[in-house]
């Protein structure tokens, strides 16, 4: 595994994906940065930190996707991979904030951003970026937000963590085709507030109730509502109102 260290950089994932270009990288290289001056989230959401106290980093993906139908399976990896790294260091109460927010509690403490690049040959590329909030404490801007300090009450080495959910991504990712249909089961029973009835919002300001039922193949969310019909959404589509 290869390890790029940076002090500030405008996107990890966009340093990534420029040097993954011009080069024939190894899989698996890691970018990590102090700060990020152009943090991104979902569909395009701004994401920011404070310097030097939370885990910045992007993950080159190569050879695991194939099919633009597919891509949803390295998010599921990913978000466990996540998941089992935190569970080693006893972070209470985990769960998956479809489709990839990383949760303790009702709190956010990470989310993942994958960026996808087919290429000439047919290949599928991946960036994936991860945000974990690991040593900053202020959160007075951003009451659904946590980090490992605040709910730990310690303190955390950055590094260590960044590799520690590398191996684990390249784990799942040597397991997966055996394993395929066993993740998308652990995946699922990790969603947040899976099962219970649940206020959302759609497009159109409209709020309704729902209950989360699972997730589609391709990523969608499936919800069933009030009148028992089950409706799928993507990303933005719906917002949980929690």
């Amino acid at each position: 595994m290869k390890l790029i260290k940076l002090d500030a950089i405008d996107s990890t994932n966009d340093f990534l994906k420029s040097l993954s270009s011009q080069d024939e990288l190894e899989n698996f290289t890691v970018v990590t940065a102090e700060n990020q001056t152009k943090g991104k989230g979902q569909m395009g959401a701004k994401w920011s930190s404070e310097t030097g106290k939370n885990l910045i980093m992007s993950v080159l993906v190569k050879d695991f996707l194939f099919d633009n139908e597919q891509v949803f399976n390295l998010s599921i990896v990913v978000s466990l991979a996540v998941l089992d790294a935190l569970k080693s260091l006893n972070i209470p109460d985990l769960c998956i904030k479809w489709p990839n927010d990383i949760m303790s509690y009702n709190k956010k403490i990470g989310g993942i951003l994958i960026e996808n690049t087919l290429k000439s040959d047919g290949r599928i590329v991946s960036v994936v970026g991860i945000g974990i909030n690991v040593n900053q404490t202020n959160y007075k801007d951003l009451p659904r937000g946590s980090s490992l300090a605040v709910i730990s009450g310690k303190t955390f080495d950055k590094e260590n963590l960044a590799i520690l959910i590398t191996e684990k991504i390249q784990e799942k990712i040597e397991l997966w085709i055996t394993s395929s249909s066993l993740f998308w089961i652990d995946y699922f029973n990790s969603l947040f507030k899976k099962g219970v009835p649940m206020p959302f919002k759609n497009l159109q300001d409209k709020n309704f109730m729902g209950i989360i039922q699972g997730v589609s193949p391709i990523g969608k969310l499936q919800v069933l509502l009030e009148d028992d019909s089950v409706s799928e959404f993507e990303i933005k589509e719906i917002q949980m109102l929690y």
